[in-house]
């Protein structure tokens, strides 16, 4: 490093002395071990519909947006300009120029309403879309909710050399020695921010495949020390990417939770025990007289709604009786106690699911509950359950499929196919969810990378599923295809132009996804079909299967070795053979669905075992002939009766969501302007989002602006002209639901003076809070 010194010491420009110097200096402070990339690749992006003024920061729009020039002149409908590097003078038609914003400059964004969609008018909750370049939305995210976020989860590109994304505006393909360590810069810069917004529980949550899945384990190392890392393998293709050597049907994600946190949730496995159907029975073999042995008294305590003791089954000749026995009494004297037998509501006597024994042992498993009913009260037993477990970090599954619920379900959608590449499968994006906010209906969640707006669509999925108010901030550039830039660009138009604009991503895939998936409809009235999968479950009852064996000639004459030859046919998923024995006329076990009679002469017995077998849907009945098989097919269906099933529930799509969602695109402020409070209306969306996004976003009924604003509906109020402080005190001390208060002052002690007064715990000053917030943080970002 010393020679090096000395030779720069020989440069006898001083300002390019002084810029290397740095460079080097930057340089040898690099580790030299683990991830090592070029960090200082510079990153500009353009700012659309920003004033072209003289001392503007711009580029060419079709050109590279890191050869920068600065405007010296403004001559009618051209621009004198400087560039940064070489301070050559070019004259360039404004036309053809757009701002930029190089890394680290402080920005001072708005939000610029372009849409919105209602769904649910009483519904308080608003998620948000943002169409920006993600950094510059990251910063003002930072500034709306540092440390609130419960989840951020992210698809970035997968930087697979296809020319798949941009860095400066230009496409970085495989021939890019720099590829990685622009991928990496990138990546670092908004992963820097994005750590920042999550709370201390909050999770992370990013999908990658093989092509940088280890560098980016590498930085989120070194950038999350304090995190734990779970990285998921999710089998997202079937058939596979065909490619040399092998199809690639797999990607990742990297979970991120702080150290000591037990959070992810567990995952829902039906089994049984859970969901509770009524315990009298009905449909065939429901009379007393079919199954007089399931006809007894249940005897529970009104006031505290429980089963407290099954009695004994009444014989066919005896009455039943509403008289509390005197034992009975005694055992529970405390209690308000009632007898229910096993009447419907037209006072018909059926019978019980359950023989009295069964349910005895029910109740000591804490399975039977009662219920007021309009016709009086009734017991129920558990049916199923949902039992939880943890994820494991292998995922597979139909509905994890890319091309079905991604690709398919998005032409579907929209009516028109090759809107994006490669879209995540909607459950997918819904299984991470259900793994970091399942159990947080309230969670707020950011993506930053939305593409094509798989994200909020799931949302409003789990939303709908457990009637959760949970929020979502999706933002994404309004980038075209590189195919469609071409067209365009031969069209004649550029960047900007609104022809070009509705052909980016936001707005012709992100926006009508969303849209038309919450009203159920596009936007010409045709209305979506298909269904949606959900995590919840319905029941119904089916019949039983039966299926005949008729190819036996004499059942009785049945070896060991045949009946397992049967049982073989069966199958060991229903039936292990190893349930056959040397004397076996049937199998009846508990812990298999499936049951066989192997002779026909021992029906009764086998009839007489099944009592209470409940769990068994599959008989296979060894019999010759039809009559015979029918016969007993009919003795089985009087004993049991249906079967109760549980089916995964489907959400028409056509129903959209009762969901409401506000579409922005980012804008940037002048700062002396913001400082006069000449941009009230551009950031009042800010303050509206910074409280909350409570209700429908305030807007300003005229250019004149009022002294104050109280607003309710959005929990949140404006002081603008401080001589009207009195007023405002008294009229917040009126309000209720006010949870946050802007000030607009100069002086740093009436803000203290004036938040003191009030009581409210949030407050903040205008607007030093919002022009600080972006120059101090652009310069933490540049550290």
């Amino acid at each position: 490093m010393a020679a090096i010194k000395d030779l720069l010491q020989q440069i006898t420009d001083p300002m390019l002395r002084e810029r290397l110097t740095e460079e080097v200096t930057r340089i040898s402070k690099n580790k030299k071990f683990g991830l090592v990339f070029e960090e200082h690749v510079p990153e500009c992006t353009p700012l659309y519909g920003v004033p072209i003024r003289c001392d503007s920061t711009v580029a060419r729009k079709t050109g590279k947006l890191n050869q920068i020039y600065i405007v010296k002149k403004i001559d009618g409908k051209t621009a004198v300009c400087e560039d940064k590097v070489s301070s050559e003078i070019t004259t360039i038609s404004l036309c053809d120029l757009v701002a930029v914003a190089q890394f680290g400059d402080p920005i001072f964004p708005s939000l610029e309403p372009i849409a919105k969609v209602e769904n649910s008018p009483n519904d308080s909750l608003w998620h948000t879309i943002i169409e920006a370049d993600n950094y510059h939305a990251l910063q003002l995210l930072e500034y709306l909710y540092e440390g609130q976020v419960d989840c951020i989860y992210i698809d970035p590109p997968y930087n697979t050399g296809a020319r798949d994304w941009k860095y400066n505006n230009d496409y970085v393909d495989s021939n890019d020695a720099y590829r990685h360590s622009k991928w990496l810069s990138m990546m670092k810069k908004r992963l820097l921010i994005a750590k920042r917004l999550l709370k201390e529980t909050g999770i992370l949550i990013i999908t990658i495949d093989d092509n940088e899945l280890s560098h980016l384990d590498c930085i989120l190392m070194s950038m999350f020390p304090e995190y734990d890392r779970f990285i998921v393998t999710i089998e997202h293709s079937k058939r596979g990417r065909r490619g040399k050597n092998m199809a690639k049907s797999n990607e990742y994600g990297l979970f991120l939770v702080r150290h000591g946190l037990d959070i992810i949730c567990q995952e829902t496995a039906i089994g049984l025990g859970g969901e509770v159907r009524n315990l009298r029975r009905t449909g065939s073999g429901s009379l007393r007289t079919q199954r007089h042995k399931k006809f007894y008294p249940i005897y529970i305590d009104t006031n505290k709604q429980c089963v407290v003791e099954i009695g004994e089954y009444l014989p066919l000749d005896q009455e039943p009786s509403y008289d509390v026995p005197n034992d009975v009494k005694k055992r529970f004297p405390d209690s308000s106690l009632s007898v229910i037998w096993p009447f419907d509501e037209d006072g018909v006597q059926k019978n019980w699911h359950y023989a009295a024994p069964r349910a005895k042992d029910e109740l000591k498993l804490g399975k039977l509950s009662v219920r007021e009913q309009k016709y009086g009260w009734q017991v129920y037993y558990q049916l199923r359950e949902r039992n939880s477990k943890k994820y494991k970090t292998v995922w597979t599954g139909s509905h994890l499929d890319a091309s079905t619920h991604g690709t398919e379900l998005l032409t579907k959608i929209l009516n028109r196919g090759q809107a994006f590449d490669f879209p995540k499968s909607l459950y997918a994006v819904l299984q991470c969810l259900y793994a970091s906010v399942k159990d947080n209906p309230s969670a707020l969640i950011v993506d930053f990378f939305a593409g094509s707006g798989t994200t909020l669509h799931a949302v409003n999925l789990l939303n709908a599923e457990d009637n959760g108010k949970r929020r979502c901030i999706l933002v994404t550039n309004n980038e075209v295809s590189e195919a469609e830039a071409q067209l365009l660009t031969e069209r004649g138009y550029q960047p900007g132009d609104p022809e070009w604009e509705k052909h980016g991503i936001c707005r012709s895939v992100t926006w009508p996804r969303t849209e038309y998936s919450i009203l159920g409809k596009r936007a010409d009235g045709t209305v979506l079909s298909g269904e949606y999968f959900t995590n919840q479950t319905t029941t119904k009852e089916v019949n039983r299967s039966f299926y005949q064996l008729g190819f036996v000639e004499n059942p009785a004459s049945l070896t060991p070795a045949a009946k397992k030859q049967i049982v073989a046919l069966i199958g060991k998923d229903k039936l292990p053979q190893s349930l056959v024995k040397a004397d076996s006329c049937f199998i009846v076990s508990e812990k298999h669905t499936a049951s066989v009679l192997f002779d026909p002469d021992a029906a009764d017995e086998w009839l007489n075992v099944l009592e209470d077998q409940e769990h068994i849907t599959d008989f296979y009945i060894v019999a010759k002939d039809s009559r015979t098989y029918n016969n007993i097919r009919q003795k089985v269906v009087d004993l049991l009766g249906t079967v109760t099933v549980t089916e995964p529930l489907k959400r028409p799509m056509s129903e959209g969501f009762a969901a409401n969602v506000e579409y922005f695109k980012l804008g940037f402020l002048d700062k002396n302007s913001v400082s006069l409070g000449q941009q009230f209306a551009e950031i009042l969306p800010l303050l509206w989002l910074k409280a909350g996004a409570i209700g429908k976003r305030p807007e300003l009924d005229s250019a004149e602006l009022p002294n104050m604003l109280i607003l309710p509906q959005n929990s949140f109020a404006v002081l603008l002209d401080e001589d009207c402080y009195g007023k405002f005190a008294e009229a917040l001390l009126e309000t209720k639901n006010i949870g946050t208060v802007y000030f607009v002052t100069n002086s740093e002690e009436a803000f203290r003076e004036m938040s003191d007064g009030i009581g409210i715990e949030q407050t903040y000053q205008l607007y030093r809070d919002y022009i600080d917030n972006f120059v101090i943080g652009s310069r933490r970002n540049n550290l």
